[in-house]
Parts: structure tokens; C-alpha cells; sequence
């Protein structure tokens, strides 16, 4: 009888005192969380890949000048990678249950992301100073509109994270917060993959 309820028990139903711990009760790869972060990476991942696809088209046209490469955007690309690494690198903390490198490596993975942030406004500012403004060709409007857009995400990350943080600032169980930390790694892993993506295009077009 365990057997057949096991098999219709229904995982969005789950009323648990601590759903962070949910997920290993009724099955990691089932739970609520897991399932809408997954449906909402590919829900971003079609939104770029139409931007991607817009881009290609719109640059063949005659108006289409190309903006210069920054260079603070290789320094911005180098934070997220590293901020990706301690992101990963945290998760495994969590695994073993090891408390304080679980806060330092949220509290590094924030500062490090606060600083890519900072980065690419910095680039704004670089561009705007040049005179490559967003509206005085099309490639500088797809520069501003991708990287703004990706910029909108990390800040939507970091409100996770913000909550993730706190919690273990506050002396919360590594356990009651490990399915938070799994999901802020996934998503800091998916982000800089889009920003390569973004990155290449921008550079070597």
C-alpha cells in the first residue's frame, strides 16, 4: 500500500513544515522549485535566442555600424566566471554542511555580482561617452537591449540570493537552505552561459 500512495502522491501538494527539505522527501528532481526554475530558464533562454536571431537579421541591412569591443567587458565576463566558480564552489560547502564557507562564499558570490553590475554600467558610460548612443544605430540598440536585459536577470537573481543570504546570516541550518543555494548555482550557471553567448555575438560581429 506505501508502494501505490508513493506512486500518486502528488509532490504540489507537499505541506511540509520546511520545503527547502522537501525536495529530498519526495524526490530532488520533482520539486516545485526545481521544475519552475527549469521552465523558466528556457522561457529566457527563447527570449535571447530570439534577440540572437534578430540580430543576425538586422545586421546584414546597410545602416548597421558595429560598436568598438570594451575592454571592460572581458574584466565584467572574467567576474561572472569567477563569481559562477564560488557560486559552485558554495554549493558544495552546503553539501558537506560546512557552515561559515557556505557565508563566505554567498557573501563573495553577492559583492562579486554587485561588482559585474557595476562593470556594465561602467560600460554604458563608456559608450555614451564615445557617442555610441541607443538610438543612433541599430547595433548600439541591440548592445544596450541585450546586455540590459541580462543585467535585469542577475538583478532578479540576486533577490534570490538576498534571501538565501540572510537566512544564513541569521544562523539558519545549512540543510533548511540547500535547495535555495542549488538553485542561485543553477541560475548564476545558466546567466554566464547566456552572457558568453551575448559576449561572442557582440564581439565578433
Amino acid at each position: 500500500m506505501s508502494f501505490l500512495k508513493s506512486i500518486f502522491e502528488k509532490p504540489w501538494d507537499y505541506q511540509g513544515d520546511d520545503p527547502n527539505l522537501s525536495g529530498q522527501e519526495i524526490g530532488e528532481s520533482l520539486h516545485p522549485k526545481r521544475i519552475a526554475l527549469r521552465m523558466f530558464l528556457a522561457v529566457i533562454f527563447v527570449v535571447f535566442m530570439l534577440f540572437i536571431v534578430a540580430y543576425f537579421i538586422r545586421m546584414e541591412l546597410e545602416d548597421w555600424r558595429p560598436m568598438p569591443e570594451s575592454n571592460l567587458l572581458w574584466v565584467n565576463t572574467g567576474l561572472l566566471f569567477i563569481c559562477s566558480v564560488i557560486m559552485q564552489w558554495t554549493r558544495g560547502a552546503v553539501h558537506k554542511g560546512l557552515q561559515n564557507p557556505v557565508k563566505y562564499g554567498m557573501v563573495a558570490s553577492g559583492v562579486i555580482t554587485l561588482a559585474f553590475v557595476y562593470g556594465q554600467l561602467s560600460a554604458w558610460e563608456e559608450m555614451n561617452n564615445a557617442g555610441y548612443y541607443l538610438a543612433s544605430n541599430p547595433a548600439n540598440s541591440f548592445f544596450y537591449v541585450l546586455t540590459g536585459l541580462h543585467g535585469l536577470h542577475i538583478l532578479g537573481g540576486l533577490w534570490v540570493w538576498t534571501r538565501a543570504t540572510f537566512k544564513v546570516l541569521s544562523g539558519a541550518e545549512v540543510k533548511a537552505i540547500r535547495l535555495s543555494i542549488e538553485l542561485c548555482s543553477v541560475y548564476w550557471h545558466f546567466l554566464l552561459l547566456v552572457w558568453l553567448g551575448i559576449f561572442a555575438l557582440l564581439s565578433y560581429t
